[in-house]
């Protein structure tokens, strides 16, 4: 899980919360207002386990809005392991990182001149 952005405003929304699984491929995106702990919960609740289950394990950066006691409590309640890819060394969370890529690069093909229309 990571986070792209900030991106140029549009609708308020600044950043795009990408989950991406890693036997599948199959990416989970939405985009927000700003990268915090509560958006993450959100997220996960509305948009990976009640339509997926919970998974196993979560990976992402040691970003405040991952590594926090809001989500360690929730991710705890659920059975979700979390693993923090170390700083220097994104290859623990590289099929988040390569979604973002792509997903950057279909936004700048389809998206106006603006970049104001995104989400």
């Amino acid at each position: 899980i990571d986070f792209v952005g900030p991106l140029p405003s549009s609708y308020s929304n600044e950043y795009i919360l990408v989950a991406v699984d890693y036997v599948s491929k199959w990416v989970e995106a939405m985009a927000t207002q700003k990268p915090d702990a509560c958006t993450v919960i959100k997220f996960l609740k509305k948009n990976i386990f009640t339509r997926f289950g919970t998974p196993r394990v979560l990976i992402s950066d040691g970003g405040s809005h991952f590594c926090n006691t809001q989500l360690k409590k929730v991710l705890e309640h659920y059975g979700v392991r979390h693993k923090v890819a170390t700083p220097y060394h994104p290859q623990k969370n590289g099929q988040a990182k390569v979604s973002n890529k792509k997903l950057k690069r279909i936004l700048e093909k389809t998206v106006a001149s603006s970049r104001k229309d995104w989400p």
